[in-house]
């Protein structure tokens, strides 16, 4: 949350559902499969 919601305070973040686990992902045009293992390495 510190990118697209870091303007917010901690209790404008909570309010809104907005945890400081939250994980943002946004991905282009890709395989599946590719991203898939991507993920599994990075969160490994």
């Amino acid at each position: 949350a510190t990118t697209t919601h870091g303007r917010l305070s901690p209790e404008d973040r909570h309010a809104a559902g907005i945890g400081d686990g939250l994980l943002r992902l946004s991905v282009g045009l890709e395989s599946v499969d590719d991203l898939m293992q991507d993920l599994g390495r990075t969160l490994a």
